[in-house]
């Protein structure tokens, strides 16, 4: 599997952008005053799923096989890759099913059905429905869409580190989270060809390190468990393809406290009224941990998503008032 490249993401943002409006880029004032740099805010949170891999779905799907199409395609999601797909799909009129965790966000799963998905629940998190995902789509003869191990998803999402640049042509630092990477690397591929010099710095949340600690050591890692509350980067075994691109491109990694990565969630809604999940909301923990390194630069935050579980918003917002 050959990894994507530039000009691959190029080729991808006409197709893209056929169906999707390029999303804002924000300076906010008040953010760049607390954290002592321009921050600029790339809100993928107002796409039409609230999350970027719309993109990479969107991509993906229309790129398949007459044949892939008429059989359908299966994914495993917590969420918002399988919204992605389901989006997609129902764009093209391709059967879709999804595998989701037992336990998972109630907004997700309504969401994925809205759109016409097929779920099926099982497992106790994301890589015990992956496995049983694989199952069913070998039984079922369906086309296996993986999160993050799809060049032409990877293309897709890199459509909105494009749109950052043409905006934005100097950017020092891009924060971006990781779940399996996907979006980082999309990010990652861009800013070096655009400008090298564009240091691509992911974020993971130290409960669900797999990723931070394979890119670190090597060689895949895998974690017994992955106990965060932000579902998009809840994931115990990293991704062959992405782990290449991220050993290639990323400059860093940084895992943040859960406890961090709330008060994100509340920053960003008190100050910007953006709804950020805890994925969304990483990027701007991690400016904050990092606000002496960054101090003065230009400085962009990917918000990767905003559908947060709205019990994990009650639980932050009673923080809020203990403070």
């Amino acid at each position: 599997m050959n990894p994507p490249t530039y000009a691959d993401v190029l080729a991808a943002a006409p197709l893209v952008h056929r169906y999707l409006k390029p999303t804002p880029l924000y300076e906010w004032p008040a953010l760049s005053a607390l954290l002592g740099c321009r921050y600029y805010l790339k809100h993928e949170n107002h796409t039409p799923t609230t999350a970027f891999k719309v993109r990479g779905g969107i991509h993906l799907v229309a790129r398949l096989s007459d044949e892939q199409k008429r059989v359908g395609v299966i994914g495993c999601t917590t969420g918002n890759h399988g919204q992605s797909l389901a989006y997609a799909c129902r764009l093209f009129g391709v059967r879709c099913v999804l595998v989701v965790p037992e336990i998972n966000n109630p907004d997700k799963v309504a969401a994925m059905r809205a759109l016409g998905a097929e779920l099926i629940v099982h497992g106790r998190d994301f890589d015990a429905a992956r496995e049983h995902c694989e199952v069913v789509c070998q039984q079922q003869g369906l086309r296996y869409v993986h999160s993050a191990n799809e060049p032409d998803l990877i293309a897709g999402v890199g459509t909105l580190a494009l749109e950052i640049f043409d905006e934005l042509p100097d950017p020092d630092v891009i924060l971006a989270p990781i779940g399996l990477g996907s979006g980082i690397c999309g990010t990652a591929i861009v800013a070096a060809a655009r400008r090298p010099e564009t240091q691509v710095i992911g974020v993971q949340s130290e409960l669900a390190p797999a990723v931070t600690l394979s890119w670190r050591g090597g060689q895949p890692i895998e974690t017994p468990s992955a106990p965060t509350f932000a579902e998009g980067m809840a994931t115990r075994v990293s991704a062959a393809l992405t782990l290449e691109i991220m050993r290639r491109h990323v400059h860093d990694i940084v895992l943040l406290s859960e406890q961090e990565l709330r008060d994100a969630v509340r920053l960003l809604l008190r100050v910007t009224h953006n709804l950020a999940e805890g994925a969304g909301a990483a990027s701007t923990a991690a400016a904050f941990r990092l606000r002496e390194q960054l101090a003065g630069k230009k400085v962009v935050g990917v918000l990767s998503g905003g559908n947060l579980d709205l019990r994990e918003l009650g639980r932050i917002a009673v923080d809020a008032s203990c403070a």
